[in-house]
């Protein structure tokens, strides 16, 4: 491992020159600073492999700096351990949640800190050599020739290329000076709303993606680009469009998805990705759990993907609805009982503990559990041990818990109805999940999601949401979150008889909501020119300007965007 830059950031001399020994009769090249803000400009000049981080130090922490080398994407290979002489798990998980990929405390070992440098190190290679392969395969994508239509002001197309007889399963030949309408009539015919666009709007449109399903291939995915045909008069006498078999980068992307969901929960949005990497980081652990968030939120697929998340994954999964069940069998169902130990109980029963025994216990609604089962769950949690209803034996237990509650449970303990020493025993790591109001981006790709599951389930192919209709979704203020936005979607698909459900099939309480009740959160009045140049160009930095995702982001159509692009002269960065 040669050749490799490794940048200390210490305030203290005496650790940097303790760290520099330890590393010099390794094959790196060492740099040190003393500060966060050195270390800030230390990046961009060495743009080191490596860097050993101290947290506490004046001005500019190391989560600081952590956060800042994170949140440039050219940096995004660079390794970051961070160096504490706090040990706490809270100081670990905020160091991961900075962006640190490993965390060492002082004192360590030298061989310690040497055996995490050069896993990080090759870590860092693999990661590298596995971004070069998808830039290899995107290339190798791109390269494959793409299908090509001209069409004119009357929508009858002009030409078509060989390449589009393969996509469309129709030899080009036939295609031309026909209608496009009508030689496409046996496919879904989704571009022609592309080639409308342009010949109505004279704008351009960049990688619209639909599901074409021709004949030959129904699950067909393509990319399509629509430029205006300009006469030598300088008028518009047409249209070309550029279409792009994308069908196994799709398949490629299913593969390789990313960050869009984690287990079977979904969405790529910040708050969603703090979500993501906490799971992860505790996915080998047997910290018990506490999960909060508003009702319909996913409290219940986290705990799932906590636990098959984890080593404990093919043990029990057992759920207990503590809301739901009165004291006297809630204390049953968790710690199990003998026979005759009350009216009913004709025969012995394990209890839930036993039956997640090495497995994850998982305790919904946990904010509603009296006094008495508060008492016993926090003897399990502490001890790992409980007696049946009506026994004297003792039983001891390995599980893993995992509660979660809609309720502030920081405030029943302030008002007397919860356990103060069961509430941090609970809550030793919380995950809180935000409420769908509060990242909104998500909602086409949950529309997405629901849309495949309910076509399925009603043999259907509805395949989008009016413009209309998505505005409304994206400005309504969904009080019953994920929960909500999925009754919403199946009560459209009921009613909806076309492939794209419009405001009419929506639930009469979300499509006849107030302005007071919605919060318009995307279209913005602007006091300034200026204050709308930049909140356009913020949501297409945002999608890599993407106009159909930033369209959707801001809640405007693509005809609007380029409008707004044209006017503020806002430019693609180029790549």
């Amino acid at each position: 491992m040669s050749n490799y830059t490794i940048l200390i950031v210490d305030d203290e001399p005496i650790n940097i020159t303790l760290l520099k020994d330890l590393l010099k009769d390794e094959p790196y090249f060492i740099k040190s600073v003393i500060n966060g803000e050195q270390a800030i400009e230390a990046v961009k000049e060495y743009k080191p492999d490596l860097i050993l981080l101290d947290i506490l130090m004046p001005g500019m922490d190391g989560y600081a700096v952590c956060r800042a080398i994170r949140s440039d994407p050219q940096y995004q290979l660079i390794k970051i351990i961070m160096i504490s002489a706090m040990a706490m798990l809270q100081e670990r998980l905020e160091g991961y949640e900075a962006g640190a990929d490993d965390y060492i405390v002082k004192p360590f070992r030298g061989e310690e800190l040497l055996a995490k440098i050069q896993i990080m190190l090759r870590l860092k290679e693999s990661e590298k050599e596995n971004m070069d392969y998808q830039r290899r395969l995107e290339a190798i994508f791109r390269s494959v020739k793409d299908g090509i239509i001209t069409v004119d002001n009357s929508m009858r197309i002009i030409e078509a290329n060989d390449a589009t007889e393969k996509i469309c399963d129709m030899p080009y030949k036939q295609m031309i000076h026909k209608p496009f309408n009508e030689v496409f009539r046996y496919c879904s015919n989704a571009c022609q709303q592309v080639l409308s666009e342009t010949l109505t709007t004279h704008n351009v449109v960049k990688d619209h993606r639909i599901e074409c399903k021709p004949n030959h291939q129904p699950n067909q995915v393509v990319v399509l680009s629509c430029s205006p045909l300009i006469d030598h008069s300088n008028n518009m006498s047409g249209a070309v469009m550029v279409i792009r078999d994308t069908t196994q980068i799709n398949n490629l992307e299913k593969e390789l998805i990313g960050r869009s969901r984690y287990h079977n929960i979904i969405g790529k949005s910040e708050s969603m990705q703090k979500v993501y990497r906490l799971l992860e980081n505790l996915s080998d652990t047997n910290t018990t759990v506490l999960i909060t968030g508003e009702s319909g939120t996913g409290k219940e697929l986290v705990a799932a993907a906590l636990h098959y998340g984890s080593a404990r994954a093919k043990k029990p999964f057992i759920k207990v609805n503590c809301s739901a069940l009165s004291e006297n069998i809630l204390e049953s169902e968790l710690f199990g009982h003998v026979k005759g130990a009350f009216t009913g109980a004709i025969r012995s029963r394990i209890g839930r503990f036993q039956a997640a025994n090495e497995g994850t216990l998982f305790l919904d609604e946990i904010g509603d559990i009296s006094p008495l089962i508060q008492l016993k769950l926090l003897r399990v949690l502490q001890e790992k041990e409980f007696e049946r209803v009506g026994d004297t034996a003792t039983y001891k237990v390995d599980v893993r818990v995992i509660a979660a509650t809609n309720q502030n449970l920081k405030e029943k303990v302030r008002m007397g109805e919860f356990r103060e020493d069961l509430y941090y025993r609970l809550k030793v790591v919380e995950i809180h999940l935000p409420a769908l109001k509060e990242r909104r981006e998500d909602i086409p790709m949950l529309f997405n999601t629901f849309c495949t599951l309910f076509n399925k389930e009603f043999n259907k192919e509805i395949d989008g949401l009016s413009e209309d209709a998505l505005n409304i979704f994206m400005n309504y203020p969904w009080p019953g979150n994920v929960r909500e936005l999925q009754h919403a979607i199946e009560h459209a698909f009921v009613l909806c008889n076309t492939k794209t459900i419009t405001i009419e099939h929506l639930p009469s309480e979300i499509s006849h909501a107030s302005p007071q009740q919605q919060q318009v959160i995307i279209k913005k009045k602007f006091s300034h020119p200026d204050d709308e140049a930049q909140h356009i160009l913020d949501a297409l930095k945002k999608t890599g300007w993407n106009i159909a995702k930033s369209a959707r982001l801001l809640g405007l159509s693509r005809p609007t965007i380029y409008k707004k692009i044209k006017m503020y002269e806002l430019d693609k960065p180029a790549y």
